[in-house]
């Protein structure tokens, strides 16, 4: 099959053939029929995720058809259209027991711990459990852009935050991920602050249902700023970027009793930021982690979707094939452009 893949960090992505992938027992082997490129496959590449042994394909992002299944497979047929979320749980640890299949002790994931999904092919493990049904006018470009950033997103406001209509809530990141949580935070009634460096992203967010937007590189103390513009703080407030100073600046603009998530990676040297423990205690803050979102919790996602409330493809800005693809994540730390892009062709 051909795919992108590396055989040293930082070094030139390439596009060759390389052997088809074998289904697992447990598992399926997809034809790949569409792919995001997410800042977590840039991290891959830079040799950030410890996970990852070379060479390696990136891509986690996907939706594809089933061509082949292993003979432990109960619940799924060769031709069916599926998603899955970034996180496959193995369904027997003590997390996956507790439906916390999201931090699996024994995690599958494409792209990292195995080949992922930039090529023909993709083999998938524990798919009973992991992978989603596509409704079928749901076209395949739009369920990838669930798979991390949308879905991710969404679990982080929805679950771990627990964002209420009518609340305050902070975007630190207009990425895709960021844009999905704007997108989300509007759908729950929430009002939004967006931040970001670019004017285009923060257009963009606005756009979404954002009600305020700040440039982060012209307003010089941001918690200050959201802070005044919420009339106290924020309520919720998310980094969606994941760096030294949108975290602290996420936890910095919270009101009292505020609730900070932090979603975006904080990897290589940005991986220890400081906090203000000081606010924490004195504003009596709350601070979580967000890492996906479990298989079972796709279908509320979904029906959001087919209700009409969210619109993910309308995150869709660029459609590439393999080759550009690929010259897109290799250059993904300029932050050029807005949205999600989805490799759709090889």
């Amino acid at each position: 099959m051909k795919a992108a893949f590396f055989t040293q960090f930082r070094a030139p992505i390439e596009i060759a053939e390389v052997p088809d992938p074998k289904v697992p027992e447990d598992g399926v082997v997809l034809k790949v029929d569409a792919t995001g490129i997410c800042r977590s496959d840039w991290h891959g590449w830079q040799g950030h995720d410890t996970d990852i042994q070379l060479p390696h394909v990136p891509g986690h992002e996907l939706a594809g058809t089933i061509v082949e299944l292993g003979n432990k497979i109960r619940n799924f047929k060769i031709g069916e259209r599926v998603t899955m979320p970034f996180v496959a749980g193995c369904g027997y640890c003590g997390p996956c027991l507790s439906g916390n299949q999201q931090v699996c002790d024994h995690q599958f994931q494409p792209g990292f711990t195995h080949w992922g999904s930039f090529a023909e092919y993709v083999a998938i493990h524990y798919a009973d459990m992991n992978l989603v049904r596509l409704p079928e006018d749901m076209d395949s470009v739009s369920a990838a852009s669930l798979g991390c950033r949308f879905a991710t997103a969404f679990r982080a406001l929805e679950a771990q935050a627990k964002l209420r209509a009518g609340e305050w809530v902070a975007i630190h990141g207009c990425g895709g991920v960021g844009l999905s949580a704007v997108m989300i935070a509007k759908a729950m009634g929430a009002r939004i602050v967006a931040v970001d460096i670019q004017k285009d992203k923060l257009e963009m967010a606005k756009r979404f249902g954002a009600d305020a937007a700040i440039d982060s590189r012209s307003v010089p103390g941001v918690a200050a700023a959201i802070r005044e513009i919420t009339g106290g703080g924020a309520q919720v407030s998310m980094d969606a970027l994941g760096s030294r100073q949108t975290c602290f600046d996420s936890v910095a603009c919270l009101a009292k009793r505020g609730r900070h998530v932090q979603v975006g990676l904080m990897l290589g040297d940005q991986s220890h930021p400081e906090i203000p423990m000081d606010l924490v205690v004195a504003r009596e803050l709350e601070i979580y982690g967000s890492h996906g979102i479990q298989a079972h919790r796709y279908g509320v996602l979904l029906g959001l979707v087919a209700s009409g409330r969210l619109h993910p493809e309308l995150l869709v800005t660029d459609r590439y094939d393999l080759a550009l693809g690929v010259d897109f994540l290799q250059r993904m730390n300029e932050f050029a452009g807005t949205g999600i892009r989805v490799i759709d062709r090889i």
